[in-house]
């Protein structure tokens, strides 16, 4: 992504989870939404990847390094890469961009020398799970947590990169 493009991202990023809203209570969706739009993404070291297609941006992934806290509450920093916050306009969903994001980070912390790959996904976000799980990604459920104590989990998944 080019810095002059972060804007665009995090609006493209809000429309893209917009679907979601009517599945969480208000403090949940406006907590995700602080989120998705927050300057965490910004830090040294965070990687924001872009999709183009016809010269617009399609979709978006960002990648945090391991031993940074990728998450605002929680108390520790993985030793290895989180990928957050995947999203891909409603018109290219279904093609393989998506896949072809989290590939990129994969492929990008493997280059960087880390074993494996970490994200987590709301249990709402079917589609997404579904997603990981056929890219082998393998439910952690001891990284799962609920940060909004409503109920919703967040589950954890994690792949061993290969050597």
């Amino acid at each position: 992504m080019n810095q002059n493009e972060i804007e665009i991202v995090r609006n493209k990023r809000l429309l893209c989870y917009e679907q979601y809203k009517s599945l969480v209570p208000k403090d949940h969706w406006n907590a995700l939404k602080s989120t998705l739009s927050s300057d965490n993404d910004l830090r040294k070291g965070v990687e924001i990847f872009v999709a183009e297609i016809d010269r617009k941006i399609a979709g978006s992934i960002v990648l945090f390094p391991g031993k940074m806290k990728a998450y605002e509450w929680a108390t520790d920093a993985p030793d290895y890469p989180e990928i957050r916050m995947l999203a891909v306009d409603k018109e290219w969903r279904g093609k393989g961009l998506g896949r072809a994001l989290i590939q990129h980070c994969m492929e990008r912390a493997s280059k960087q020398g880390y074993k494996e790959v970490g994200l987590h996904t709301a249990e709402f976000m079917t589609s997404a799970i579904s997603l990981y799980t056929k890219m082998n990604f393998e439910h952690m459920p001891e990284l799962d947590f609920e940060p909004a104590n409503d109920g919703i989990i967040v589950k954890g998944f994690r792949y061993a990169l290969a050597e």
